[in-house]
């Protein structure tokens, strides 16, 4: 039974919660696929519980909207999926050790491979489980973390597609720049890959899907679209970059809010919060807020970013505490038990992001588990997610 978007529901949770509107990822979806030539593939980035959004709640919605699989950073996350049910591809994105290969395999995840020791260990467990073990192989061209050099990837891919009990997938890349107005080095990087695609066909060896394109990518540079696309932060309804703007339609999907738990009247020079860094300039209202950094609000954003309360946009102040923040209200009417948004409609994410000298996928991301997500869909809560009740209800 569908839960209405109401003051009850969010009454009956923590006074600090995250909105997530299902009904952005499946339109952000839509409007990305868009973009696509037809045939080319959309992975669903939903690693980190899809940034924070909640990877099984944001994975479906975006495989309703064509998605053709999705993308984790760890085994643990892709069983996640598997254990909700979730039956189409999932690529582990990151590096995968040994022992990692079993659980890998059983649960029919395909492992990211940059070596001929990560894609053996693959073949034996696939080997001993009597299942098909499915490989991608990374190739480093110019991101610098993972993946096989350029000169030994045509090697590597005949060695590894050799194997027995595996199967070379795809073969893929990750652009460093694809984020920057000047996409020249994103483009030497893509010729690098075309020419070690061309070096694994020499060889014989089918490549697989081929992929490189990241939610930036996406947007900028259709060459890189290949066989498949991964899409991220885009997916959320954030652009990699402010000059991205106008290339497609994107709603942000996460509203970050709380209730007013305290207020007081104060004079001026009243010192708030940890340091007494703040002081009040003259009389004012104060009011707590029951989220910190524990929850996921940045310490560097306090006394620089906004939040809206009654519909007007108000300063934090003082320093942002593990569990509470504080507002300079001025004369505002504030009451106990009035909503705040943190961040969403009034106060973009990558706002909240600049005043914390970081980036919104790292806001996003450290949501954490003891703020409860209210999945909405057409503007009704259908789901809720507690600490208590991981499973949602």
């Amino acid at each position: 039974m569908a839960l209405p978007r109401s003051p009850d529901l969010t009454r009956a949770l923590r006074p600090a919660w995250a909105e997530i509107d299902l009904n952005a990822i499946y339109d952000n979806t839509r409007a990305l696929l868009g973009l696509l030539a037809p045939g080319t593939r959309f992975m669903a980035v939903v690693k980190a519980d899809a940034y924070g959004h909640g990877a099984i709640e944001v994975g479906r919605a975006a495989l309703e909207a064509g998605a053709w699989g999705l993308g984790v950073a760890t085994v643990d996350e892709g069983v996640e999926l598997r254990r909700a049910g979730l039956r189409v591809p999932v690529l582990l994105l990151g590096a995968t050790l040994p022992d990692e290969a079993a659980p890998a395999v059983e649960h029919d995840l395909a492992v990211t491979v940059a070596g001929l020791d990560a894609a053996r260990a693959v073949s034996q467990a696939a080997g001993r489980s009597g299942r098909l073990g499915r490989i991608h192989l990374k190739i480093d061209t110019g991101m610098g973390r993972i993946g096989a050099q350029p000169r030994e990837a045509a090697a590597l891919a005949r060695e590894a597609g050799a194997l027995p009990h595996v199967v070379l997938e795809g073969c893929f890349t990750h652009l460093a720049t694809a984020d920057e107005a000047d996409l020249g080095p994103a483009r030497d990087q893509l010729r690098t890959f075309r020419a070690v695609l061309d070096a694994i066909g020499a060889a014989g060896i089918a490549p697989g899907l081929r992929h490189a394109a990241n939610s930036a990518a996406v947007l900028a540079l259709p060459d890189a679209h290949l066989d498949l696309v991964r899409c991220g932060i885009a997916l959320y309804g954030i652009l990699p970059a402010p000059h991205l703007a106008g290339r497609t339609r994107l709603r942000p999907a996460m509203r970050l809010c709380a209730r007013v738990t305290h207020t007081k009247r104060v004079p001026a020079g009243t010192p708030v919060g940890y340091g007494r860094a703040y002081r009040a300039p003259g009389e004012t209202t104060i009011a707590t807020i029951p989220a910190g950094y524990a929850d996921g609000y940045p310490r560097l954003a306090g006394g620089s970013a906004h939040v809206v309360l009654r519909g007007r946009r108000l300063p934090t102040v003082g320093r942002v505490s593990m569990d509470q923040l504080t507002v300079d209200a001025g004369d505002v009417p504030v009451a106990i038990g009035d909503e705040v948004e943190l961040w969403g409609d009034g106060v973009p994410v990558d706002e909240v992001a600049a005043a914390a000298q970081t980036i919104s996928y790292e806001v996003l991301a450290r949501v954490s588990r003891r703020v409860p997500r209210v999945f909405l869909r057409d503007g009704r809560a259908h789901r809720v997610r507690t600490l208590l009740d991981p499973d949602g209800g």
